[in-house]
């Protein structure tokens, strides 16, 4: 599935580690669907969720964000339209540059070299599968430059992030994500708080083929409408999809 990235305006984020409300329809409205958390994430939760989401909502798009190698399989990829792959900039250097390179290099190792190996994120799921997922994978992987702002979540405990940013240095990422990384998404995360607009501005003025997305604490109308306003391309709303559907839907109108 192609995706128009200038038709995103609203992201849901499932957790496969949360559940689900019990009315899936609430999804009809959203955009884009990516499932991904930080605890308690499985290969088999994953997938539970990626099903119920295709079920519910067949035509809109779906991304895997593992944090991982274990909470992806052939049938995860088999069934998501890409594997969005973080890149925290004010992370550890493992969660920007180690994964990915070692990733890369499994990529273009002869097959018999994938025996054995261990590399984390989807490197470890090639070394276990076998050749035949290596061009279907690198096809489906997509970059996300990623700044984490919110130092006591399960995101900054995961990617090692010790400091959050100025808003020069978001606007400094931003810049680098599109004119140097070239990676179709930017994405200001304060996981599970809100940050409010600052970030957002500061990062949209350097971005015109990047997608801008903010995520954290979203929960009403009006904090959508501020983001969107400030400048975001797209607010990615989670807690409140799992927690409280009548907020959720709020999101949703803003967007339209």
């Amino acid at each position: 599935m192609d995706v128009d990235w200038d038709a995103i305006t609203h992201v849901t984020k499932v957790d496969p580690a949360k559940p689900l409300p019990a009315d899936l329809d609430v999804l009809a409205g959203t955009d884009l669907v990516l499932v991904g958390g930080s605890d308690d994430v499985t290969e088999e939760n994953t997938l539970e969720a990626v099903e119920a989401v295709r079920s519910a909502i067949p035509n809109v798009p779906v991304f895997q964000e593992p944090y991982d190698a274990a909470h992806v399989s052939r049938e995860t990829i088999d069934r998501v339209d890409a594997v969005a792959v973080p890149a925290v900039y004010n992370g550890d250097r493992e969660h920007f540059v180690g994964k990915h390179v070692d990733l890369f290099t499994e990529l273009g190792r002869q097959p018999d070299a994938f025996v054995g190996s261990s590399v984390p994120l989807v490197g470890d799921l090639l070394a276990s599968k076998g050749t035949e997922l290596v061009s279907e994978i690198a096809g489906k992987l997509l970059g996300e430059g990623y700044v984490v702002q919110h130092l006591e979540s399960a995101a900054a405990a995961v990617s090692g992030v010790e400091e959050t940013y100025t808003p020069a240095q978001v606007a400094g990422a931003a810049l680098a994500t599109e004119t140097f990384y070239g990676f179709p998404i930017f994405y200001v995360e304060y996981s599970g708080t809100y940050g409010g607009p600052e970030d957002v501005e500061a990062a949209a003025r350097y971005l015109e083929e990047t997608t801008l997305c903010y995520g954290g604490g979203i929960d009403s109308r009006e904090q959508a409408s501020e983001i969107l306003e400030a400048g975001a391309d797209a607010i990615v709303v989670g807690d409140c999809f799992h927690d409280d559907p009548d907020a959720y839907l709020e999101t949703i109108s803003a967007c339209e």
